[in-house]
């Protein structure tokens, strides 16, 4: 038959983006509630009678409880699926921070019993966040077409790094004007408000989703290879695979810089620099904001350098690049003499950071294909257990040698994470 007689192909749909929507605003609460402690942090050292040492024990109890619950996450994520885990995992984040703004006075139970009620309750934060990037990963990939992985990967971290942005100025303002428990409880309804617009909304797969059409599944399943049923517990191969082990190695150690900026920039705003805690708050949101354009700028670099070079460069060039970066301007502005060209060069040090991050979850999501969210659960652990190390070490290492020195060591990791990225191989699907 004669092709122009043929009624027009529809284009494909966008629900597959207005997915991804929900996903970065579950990001970006997911950032506002876990971030809020380290603005926090430090009208609560005074009300609390806390030191800055163990403020960083209150700090690693997150790091802790999310490294831990990364796998174990994926794993739950897979069983559940995207729609569940992220419903249920939201309406945690929500629980949590309301129970940390009840947080006791210390003359009514004792510093020892406040102090010990904020590691657990921080440990159940990280526990209630670990599984939502891998959770993510894995409905990125259902979602999104083969070698388009990145930018939404991407775009969920730009979604974190805006969220992270907004703490700063928001949780310091309230932190002056209401307090810093009403900090906690009044933030505490966004995940809430999250978990039951994505329950409304979402779905594991765009076949069960009444607004995706026929031209829009075949879209995003080009590329694919057939779906196979695989025998159980098959998602276990991702602890025995090269490369998921070299990303998690890399990615530890690159997220030692990440947890910098998580747990300490604030504080060394204030403490350090010498800022207000208003002025703190404002340009604590400095590194996130130029993080979320630096996100966003690698997974489309990532996405593009795969589709003409393949995913191996891909990955590897726009990774490679920003370490790079981020390891001569994280020594450059901790040894910085003028405060605002420290923020500036430091701030440019984040956004190195995250134009890796398109790279770490489109690698591990070519490696690891429909153990996704398992495989991201292993690379994540590796990511954050980092954390619950750098939040009491890098204090540690201030009071011992000066901030210079604690911070520099972020630039020594960044070097690591680069050198393992030239033994990494994206395109190596794991074998059975």
């Amino acid at each position: 038959m004669n092709k122009s007689l043929l009624p027009p192909e529809s284009p494909p749909g966008r629900v597959r983006w207005n997915i991804l929507a929900v996903l970065v605003a579950m990001a970006f609460v997911a950032y506002i509630l876990r971030t809020n402690m380290s603005v926090a942090g430090n009208s609560m050292m005074s009300d609390l009678g806390l030191s800055r040492v163990e403020l960083g024990m209150v700090l690693a109890a997150f790091a802790w409880g999310y490294a831990l619950f990364q796998f174990p996450g994926g794993v739950f994520g897979d069983i559940l699926g995207p729609r569940r885990a992220l419903t249920w995992i939201a309406v945690g984040w929500g629980v949590v921070n309301l129970s940390i703004g009840l947080t006791p006075d210390p003359d009514l139970f004792g510093p020892r019993v406040v102090l010990a009620s904020l590691i657990v309750w921080r440990f159940a934060m990280g526990v209630a966040q670990a599984p939502v990037f891998p959770v993510f990963a894995g409905a990125v990939r259902n979602w999104f077409p083969v070698k388009g992985w990145a930018v939404p990967n991407a775009l969920g971290s730009a979604g974190l790094t805006l969220g992270a942005a907004a703490t700063g100025p928001l949780v310091a303002w309230m932190a002056t004007v209401v307090g810093w428990r009403l900090s906690f409880i009044l933030t505490a309804p966004l995940g809430f408000a999250v978990a039951g617009l994505w329950w409304w909304y979402g779905r594991d797969f765009p076949t069960e989703h009444r607004g995706v059409g026929p031209a829009e599944v075949e879209l995003i399943r080009s590329g694919r290879e057939p779906s196979v049923v695989e025998e159980p517990g098959a998602w276990k191969r991702v602890l025995r695979d090269r490369n998921v082990i070299l990303l998690t190695l890399s990615y530890f150690c690159m997220n030692y810089v990440f947890y910098i900026f998580f747990n300490w920039f604030f504080i060394y705003l204030v403490q350090v620099r010498g800022f207000t805690s208003l002025e703190g708050g404002f340009l604590a949101a400095a590194p996130w904001l130029v993080g979320a354009v630096g996100a966003t700028a690698g997974g489309y670099w990532s996405d593009a350098l795969s589709r003409s070079r393949g995913i191996r460069l891909g990955c590897r060039v726009p990774a490679l690049t920003g370490l790079a970066l981020a390891a001569a301007l994280l020594w450059g502005g901790a040894a910085a003499d003028n405060a605002y060209l420290a923020v500036f060069l430091l701030a440019l040090c984040f956004g190195g950071t995250q134009l890796t991050e398109g790279a770490y979850w489109s690698a591990v999501t070519s490696v690891a294909g429909r153990h996704t969210a398992a495989a991201s659960g292993v690379m994540n652990t590796g990511g954050n257990a980092v954390g619950g190390f750098g939040a009491i070490l890098v204090p540690l290492l201030a009071e011992r040698f000066g901030w210079v020195a604690a911070l520099s060591t972020g630039s020594l990791m960044a070097i690591a994470a680069a050198g393992l990225w030239l033994l990494i191989r994206p395109d190596e699907s794991m074998k059975a």
